[in-house]
């Protein structure tokens, strides 16, 4: 049985995935209102589908 659990990063770690800095993340989430696919507690978490969107506005 193979897991299927998408893998959850928060801004910091899409940052690091993407070799940009946080603020330029945080700032591209902000610009296309994008919404957290999971919270936990106060930490927002995006899933690969999210980071192709953030990828494609900090490019």
């Amino acid at each position: 049985m193979s897991d299927t659990k998408e893998e959850m990063l928060t801004a910091k770690k899409v940052a690091e995935k993407l070799g940009v800095s946080e603020a330029k993340v945080k700032k591209a989430i902000k610009d296309l209102g994008i919404e957290a696919d999971a919270k936990k507690g106060v930490c927002n978490y995006y899933g690969a589908a999210t980071v192709e969107k953030i990828k494609s506005a900090v490019s």
